[in-house]
């Protein structure tokens, strides 16, 4: 993995990891905190549930268990500053990660549908929010707090939205969660609260340091100050794409090279197409797109490319079902936190 912060602890695997499966294996996951990984007690550990209900809930992992049908989604999660070196490239991001492109994941989640707690509750009247708390309590925000987000409603109400306690068929880690987190398929990864013990309905967006001031985004020109409500809070994942392998500064035989790499689109939006190009986008070849293996899930891709000798640059961008498609250059879409790139994929090879 490379580290790139201790405490807390950041970390994201090599591009080889991720690279011909669709499912990532659990120590190969990328990690994304702000603050300690907490020690919770599975066996104290209750899940508050209040608001805007008719009946505030408080759940042991037993009662989860026994009270709700079990329900398991495949699903990738995406950091919002995954890819972020691309932009440090351009002008610094002082105080950001410079995250490559592997800050993504895909794994199968398996625990209870959000739905059907809060159905057990009764949302109420006026509810227009859910809002996530989760045990890790951050220096980061002003003053410290735990870490936090919500959703609209009408997301939480989705099937595929979990309190998830496994993750490949295997309890959660501590370090991804344990013992049970919010999975929030299509969103970023800051809405999937990892350690969460408290789901509380608002008639408003979560006013917690990460949702109300941190991860949002904000214009080129724009000083970060972190007053709450600037900028435009993230959420649904744009669409986006990379190069799995080989390996990037790699040499190999001058002639035909197979290239691989991961796309992805969030909210209920799917990788329609993927195109390579050698020549610096004045031409291209449509991809080879996988199998996707759930609505939730990215799609992996691969390319034969004709690799001539000398340097080369390899170009990658992805549609969505949408007809979105990713933007040329990293300059394009530049901001003071380093979010959201979705620029085209760039590989450098040399041909021997």
């Amino acid at each position: 993995m490379t580290v790139h912060s201790d405490q807390p602890y950041n970390a994201e695997p090599p591009r080889s990891a991720l690279a011909g499966a669709d499912l990532t294996p659990t120590d190969a996951f990328y990690s994304r905190n702000h603050g300690p990984v907490p020690e919770v007690d599975a066996g104290a550990w209750r899940l508050e549930v209040d608001g805007l209900v008719g009946t505030p809930l408080s759940l042991s992992l037993d009662d989860l268990r026994a009270r709700f049908p079990q329900a398991t989604e495949t699903a990738t999660l995406q950091c919002a500053g995954n890819r972020r070196e691309g932009l440090v490239a351009v002008r610094d991001i002082p105080g950001e990660a410079p995250w490559g492109p592997t800050a993504t994941a895909t794994a199968t989640w398996t625990g209870v549908r959000l739905a059907d707690v809060l159905a057990a509750a009764g949302v109420t009247d006026g509810a227009t929010d859910v809002e996530f708390l989760g045990a890790d309590v951050s220096e980061e925000a002003q003053p410290p707090q735990e870490f936090g987000g919500s959703v609209p409603l009408r997301k939480a109400g989705m099937p595929e939205v979990l309190l998830a306690w496994a993750m490949n068929d295997e309890p959660l880690a501590p370090v991804h969660g344990a013992p049970v987190r919010v999975v929030v398929p299509g969103y970023i990864g800051a809405r999937s609260v990892k350690w969460v013990h408290r789901v509380r309905v608002a008639d408003a967006p979560s006013p917690n340091f990460f949702q109300a001031s941190t991860y949002r985004l904000l214009p080129a020109d724009a000083e970060v100050t972190g007053t709450p409500g600037e900028g435009v809070a993230l959420g649904l994942v744009a669409v986006n794409s990379d190069f799995l392998s080989p390996d990037a500064e790699s040499s190999h035989p001058a002639g035909p090279l197979t290239v691989t790499g991961y796309a992805f689109a969030g909210g209920d939006r799917t990788v329609a197409r993927v195109d390579v190009s050698t020549d610096g986008g004045r031409s291209w070849s449509q991809a080879e797109l996988e199998e996707q293996v759930s609505p939730w899930a990215w799609r992996h891709w691969s390319s034969t490319v004709e690799l001539p000798r000398g340097g080369t640059e390899v170009l990658a961008r992805a549609w969505d079902s949408s007809a979105a498609l990713q933007p040329e250059r990293p300059e394009h879409v530049w901001n003071p936190k380093g979010y959201v790139n979705n620029s085209w994929a760039r590989l450098r090879l040399h041909g021997t």
